[in-house]
């Protein structure tokens, strides 16, 4: 009757078996791919609630976008009900002028976007197209959506 030892077969030299407290050697990704996931969709979400938020009902239009800048375009918007904003802050007319050139003055860049109301009379937005360009921007972009189907030549 052996003492209960047992000696191991093919020399005694051979390496210990991996217990339940040998360290992992392997990087397990699904955690993060999880946090990427989450983190694109919020970033897909919020990225839309970024821009001026002055709601505008924009002409339509086949031209493409412009290319971004550097600097945050400012942008002048046209209501329907008659108001001009700066970005988000309402200007009266008569202070139009002279707020841009304040503007102007401050920035690096004389480019400006127009946002006007597809239901503004085109004599309106002549006119402040005549104050951007008296305040010093000569660089003007008119904001169109591109959402519906192209201008087919009838004028319809």
């Amino acid at each position: 009757m052996g003492g209960g030892v047992q000696q191991r077969s093919g020399g005694g030299t051979g390496r210990r078996r991996r217990g339940k407290s040998a360290a992992m050697n392997e990087i397990n990704i699904t955690p993060f791919v999880d946090v990427m996931l989450v983190l694109l969709i919020i970033f897909m979400v919020a990225a839309p609630m970024l821009t001026v938020g002055v709601p505008v009902e924009l002409p339509r239009s086949a031209a493409s976008a412009l290319p971004t800048e550097q600097e945050e375009p400012l942008t002048i918007t046209l209501t329907a009900d008659g108001r001009t904003l700066i970005q988000t802050t309402d200007v009266p007319v008569n202070e139009l002028i002279l707020r841009l050139t304040a503007i102007a003055a401050e920035r690096t860049t004389n480019k400006v976007f127009l946002r006007a109301d597809g239901a503004i009379p085109y004599q309106r937005v002549a006119e402040v197209m005549g104050a951007l360009n008296a305040g010093g921007f000569n660089s003007i972009g008119l904001v169109t959506d591109t959402d519906g189907p192209a201008m087919n030549g009838t004028g319809n």
